[in-house]
């Protein structure tokens, strides 16, 4: 039994989904086009925003993200460690230098007093320039990164304070909550990346949004933004031969796009039955004291991309698991300041032992909408024996 199984998915929509393909072979228009734009406006209406772009990845979404808001040589962005690596990759390609702030423990999420405290005890504010800057390294903090693990959203209203006290922009990496929201009492249920500046998504094919290959957007309400990452997909090009500036190679290309569109009306579909899941989940694993089941936090409706629990022995149990079939897997084993690629940064051990925990004891189970309550109950079966065995 797979993580995921794209097959199950396939088999039930493929009339619409091959009607899509034979639309786009029809009209003979391959890259950008009616199709793309087409997509767009669907996928800024469905986020609850006036703009989206799409792009040729969730990574290219992030990259541009950061130009579009002026970043790069001499700046810093806040993110988490416990991430996937493009949502630092992408800061360091700017120029800029990524800063790690770690998690908290129940959503995995950005930890915003540790946010606050970073700020308050690193940088201090430079009337002349507007911004806040770093005492050790001189550069200017520009933006902050809040990523939505998992499926649910980070704590975006506290977030939002922060980045107006400290004149900061927010680009929510949503690469993983496709439809999920942020409620409090004070506005409307809002879609994951319709509160930031930005919001970056990825559509690569086990996402609960998935293309049949590499996609991604940005969505935003400020229309100049739009305007400029329309150009900036493009190579850089406006009207006519003109290119304004240089850009890159990212579009999103008119398969894809036309394979989204006939999947976007089943994702709210798909996201209830994975909350279904993810309840029968919990109903048969929570008498189970050595697991830490995932938690829908108040302020969040959780779609649950990935469900992750907590376990000891992790590696073990994956093994154990992995050998009945049952493909669990690890999102993520080491934190990225561990990792090799940014070891430049200056971290060590135990800078961020949130991440270090959770990346220590995280184990993914399969979910996702194809599912059947049998498969769910044999998963569940299989992880208490595999936690028993461990205990031996």
């Amino acid at each position: 039994m797979p993580l995921v199984d794209l097959r199950r998915q396939h088999r039930l929509i493929r009339k619409r989904v091959h009607s899509a393909i034979k639309r786009v072979l029809k009209s003979g228009h391959f890259v950008l086009g009616e199709e793309v734009a087409r997509f767009e406006r669907e996928w800024a209406a469905y986020c609850g925003v006036p703009h989206a772009v799409g792009t040729a990845s969730g990574a290219a979404a992030l990259h541009l993200a950061m130009l579009v808001l002026d970043i790069g040589p001499g700046d810093e962005v806040i993110t988490v460690p416990f991430t996937f690596i493009a949502t630092v990759s992408e800061i360091t390609r700017t120029g800029a230098r990524p800063v790690f702030v770690d998690i908290e423990p129940r959503s995995y999420t950005l930890d915003v007093a540790k946010l606050v405290e970073k700020i308050e005890r690193e940088y201090v504010f430079n009337e002349r320039i507007g911004y806040w800057v770093n005492r050790a390294t001189l550069r200017r903090l520009k933006a902050i990164v809040p990523v939505h693990l998992y499926g649910q959203m980070a704590d975006m209203r506290p977030i939002l304070d922060v980045a107006r006290r400290y004149n900061l922009r927010v680009i929510e990496d949503a690469a993983q909550a496709h439809g999920a929201e942020y409620r409090d009492a004070t506005a409307p249920p809002a879609k994951a990346g319709s509160l930031g500046d930005v919001g970056c998504f990825s559509f690569y094919p086990s996402k609960n949004l998935g293309a049949c290959g590499e996609a991604g957007a940005i969505v935003t309400r400020n229309g100049e933004w739009a305007a400029r990452l329309h150009r900036l997909v493009n190579n850089g090009r406006g009207d006519g031969a003109w290119h304004l500036e240089e850009g890159f190679n990212y579009r999103l290309d008119a398969l894809q796009a036309a394979i989204l569109r006939a999947k976007l009306r089943y994702l709210d579909r798909w996201n209830e039955r994975r909350r279904e899941l993810a309840a029968l989940y919990r109903q048969k694993l929570s008498d189970v004291a050595e697991i830490v089941l995932p938690e829908e936090m108040p302020y969040a409706r959780h779609v649950y991309h990935l469900f992750v629990v907590r376990v000891p022995d992790r590696d073990r149990v994956r093994q154990a698991l992995n050998e009945q079939g049952i493909g669990a897997a690890v999102h993520y084993p080491v934190p990225l300041h561990l990792q090799p690629a940014y070891r430049h940064l200056g971290y060590a051990p135990g800078d961020f032992p949130i991440a270090e925990a959770c990346a220590r004891t995280v184990l993914s189970l399969p979910l996702y909408p194809e599912l059947r309550e049998k498969d769910v109950a044999r998963i569940a079966r299989a992880l208490r024996d595999a936690l028993s065995a461990a205990r031996r």
